[in-house]
């Protein structure tokens, strides 16, 4: 996997070797070595700073991280307060300009108790993200306090804050307490690093100390002791279900999908040289995956257990669930190994893959061709199970329907049962050497197992030894041979770096903004739209608009790869905006993928063919959505896109923090629909014309522009919507053109 990562990357890991060389303070960890949040956790992050300068002054000052992916949270779990921006944001603060923010409401998460006999982690922060998206924590913070933080191990604290953009909330914190000097230690920082950490926090007041009680603006309280066994699913990770009644809930889904008639008969499907069928509601992969839970040693061995238990039974996994492992760093493949678990993980077909975001960002890779043909030859409802934290609409696998978040132990144990129709806590696993049905009961370690394998496989040398030379990377990364100097060589032939249009005709001057006059809907998207939904990160289908373009350059289908890995693109990046195989677009009726109506003609066609049709016309865009638009990754380029395909403003009932400000950094407006009003009470079908006033004039923070809304009938209703715009920073931003915009032209001056 690192040789085919290499082959199909190169490019891409030849511009950011270039950059090593000619920026100052910029390093590069390879690829193959880790996650990035997981290496953060584990060896970058200091808690506390320490700085001498040029005359010998020193000063010491708290950790903060501002990272260009959404889960940069999870370094709140070592008391570093850090969130995700855009890669736009990021760019800009590269080169000195800062970002700015309303201050935040800060609200207070308080726990207390310790989790019951067979709860995980998993099921922690499961049931925390559920309770924060049910309070509405967008654009706060979120702060952990009370005495049940005794009970949370630093791993367990990690795993809650990585998940903060999934409950919405800015960052999710934890104080320093004596935890987090343990960690800091056991982890291989220095003495002097910890000392310092220790006496700073004491004496600037961020201690934590029992029965400590800060003000917040709100809280809300949770024992650990209610805490149950659950999973997330099917497409959203604050949808917890308890486990008990997984079954259950995930029979309604599935009868909904596939109708009355093929639920009751529910027939088995031949499946090619094979002996076994296929059935809807079968899963077909099993990953244990992310840096949420492979990040987390208790998790990670109690997966090991299982496999450990379940090999002694001579339990397999059924023959139709890919599986694979891919750790966050390589210490866990140490842990594993001086346990001896990686060999019955291996044995249940849990075998590495390799160290970085897999199957949690859809590179889990096809299917088997002979599973994956009679998915699709019979359009089969079928499932994954990963220990990952996003389970969002065509994210882990085109040819996935239904996606479930759960803990490492029960990814293994899912495998095993192979259908998640059956009830994992009251039907068979499967058979022993004897012909006896095994249940999850008889395989599911206990707490106090756990832990002692840990204590005697876990030790402080791994991360010493493993982050020794953590920049060196891998033979093929030290055999890549860049260009030396400031300016890159653009490859103007290549087909994954290419020079962006951004910055064309750019100007010193800011142009005046217009109203935006007779602009046209080119989507009308309804709730919980993610930026997987604007911009996917996964496979490239042949016949669309971006694998036609590749076509067009000579590239092999087999040679495509992904969204993800095309971003320096621009070309296929502006092809593949919305055009998520199950975004939704309103304007059609029981039609999923990027599509949309051209109106002039009623066509049905490709997004991005009716935004070049419109550009040519000179007609402006919009897009409508409804509540939560730009859920889930801090991926800039659902607003790149946006903006290149010629929509001058987003109309939604609410945003996401991290899209919002994206979009504004593209030079995109974000509008929120005035109060009493929606795409739903406006009756909006996409053949509108729209008139968004006020913008000439002048924009503000929060101001409020009118909207004059055309229907075809000849009638026409006003309504009122607010600019999304929270600071003048952004106001400037916009009035610039985007935030890189309005950062080169303060360098140029």
């Amino acid at each position: 996997n690192v040789e085919r990562e290499f082959e199909r990357n190169k490019e891409r890991y030849e511009f950011l070797k270039w950059g090593q060389g000619a920026f100052d303070n910029f390093r590069v960890v390879p690829p193959g070595t880790g996650i990035c949040h997981q290496v953060n956790l584990e060896y970058l992050g200091q808690t506390v700073w320490k700085n001498t300068d040029a005359n010998g002054d020193v000063t010491v000052y708290p950790d903060t991280l501002v990272g260009t992916d959404s889960h940069t949270t999870m370094i709140n779990g070592l008391a570093v307060l850090g969130w995700g921006v855009g890669g736009i944001e990021a760019e800009a603060a590269m080169l000195g300009q800062p970002i700015s923010m309303l201050i935040p409401e800060v609200i207070g998460f308080k726990l207390t108790g310790e989790l019951s006999e067979g709860a995980t982690a998993t099921d922690l922060v499961l049931t925390v993200t559920q309770m924060l998206r049910k309070k509405g924590v967008v654009d706060k913070f979120v702060e952990f306090y009370g005495d049940g933080l005794a009970f949370l191990s630093l791993a367990d604290r990690a795993t809650i804050a990585n998940m903060a953009p999934e409950y919405g909330a800015t960052c999710g914190f934890f104080p320093i307490d004596d935890e987090t000097l343990n960690y800091l230690e056991f982890t291989g920082r220095s003495e002097e690093t910890v000392a310092l950490v220790r006496e700073y926090a004491k004496l600037q007041g961020l201690w934590r100390g029992k029965g400590d009680e800060p003000e917040f603006t709100d809280t809300l309280e949770l024992d650990l002791g209610d805490v149950v066994p659950s999973i997330a699913g099917p497409k959203r990770p604050q949808d917890r279900v308890i486990l008990a009644d997984a079954a259950k809930e995930f029979d309604d889904v599935l009868r909904k999908d596939i109708g009355d008639e093929r639920y009751e008969s529910m027939p088995e499907f031949p499946v090619e040289k094979e002996e076994y069928g296929l059935r809807d509601g079968d899963i077909v992969i099993a990953a244990i995956t992310s840096c949420t839970n492979t990040s987390n040693p208790s998790v990670m061995i109690a997966a090991g257990l299982v496999a450990r238990k379940a090999r002694e039974k001579g339990l397999s996994v059924k023959p139709w669930v890919k599986t694979s492992l891919a750790p966050g760093s390589k210490v866990v493949t140490d842990y594993l190994a001086k346990a001896d678990l990686q060999e019955d993980l291996d044995a249940l077909g849990f075998n590495l893959v390799g160290y970085g975001c897999t199957t949690c960002i859809g590179n889990s890779g096809p299917l088997p061709e002979p599973v994956g043909k009679a998915v699709d030859a019979n359009k089969m409802h079928v499932v994954s199970v990963l220990s990952g934290n996003r389970n969002f609409e065509g994210r882990i696998s085109s040819q996935v329907k239904s996606n479930y978040l759960a803990s490492p132990p029960l990814v293994v144990a899912y495998a095993l049962l192979g259908s998640m129709k059956k009830d994992i806590l009251t039907e068979p696993l499967g058979q022993d050497f004897k012909g006896d049905d095994v249940y999850l009961k008889d395989i599911w370690p206990s707490s106090s197992e756990i832990q002692a394998l840990l204590a005697n496989s876990l030790s402080p040398d791994m991360f010493t030894t493993r982050y020794a030379d953590v920049f060196t990377g891998t033979e093929e990364w030290q055999e890549i041979d860049v260009t030396e100097g400031q300016n890159y060589d653009w490859d103007v032939s290549s087909t994954y770096v290419k020079n962006p249009p951004f910055f064309d005709g750019l100007t010193l001057d800011n142009v005046p903004m217009d109203d935006i006059v007779k602009a046209r809907p080119l989507a009308i998207l309804g709730d919980s739209v993610t930026t997987d939904h604007i911009s996917p990160a996964g496979n490239i289908k042949k016949d669309s608009p971006a694998g036609k373009y590749l076509t067009e350059n000579r590239v092999e289908q087999r040679l495509f790869n992904s969204y993800g890995s095309r971003r320096g693109n621009h070309e296929v990046m502006m092809r593949g905006t919305f055009a998520n195989i199950r975004i939704k677009n309103e304007m059609l009726d029981g039609v999923e993928g990027g599509m949309t109506k051209y109106i002039p003609t009623g066509e049905q066609m490709p997004i991005y063919d009716a935004a070049m049709r419109y550009g040519e016309e000179g007609t402006p865009l919009v897009v409508i959505a409804g509540k939560e638009y730009g859920t889930g990754s801090s991926r800039d380029w659902a607003a790149k896109g946006t903006r290149l395909l010629g929509v001058r403003a987003v109309i939604a009932e609410s945003f996401e923090r991290i899209h919002r400000s994206n979009l504004i950094g593209m030079g995109v407006i974000p509008l929120q629909f005035g109060k009493g009003y929606s795409r739903q009470s406006l009756n909006l079908t996409g053949e509108e014309v729209l008139t968004i006033e006020g913008i000439a004039e002048g924009l503000s923070p929060g101001k409020e522009l009118s909207v004059d809304v055309e229907y075809p009938s000849g009638s026409s209703v006003r309504i009122k919507v607010i600019a999304r715009l929270n600071t003048q920073d952004e106001v400037d931003y916009l009035q610039a053109g985007g935030i890189l915009h309005y950062v080169l032209k303060n360098l140029a001056r």
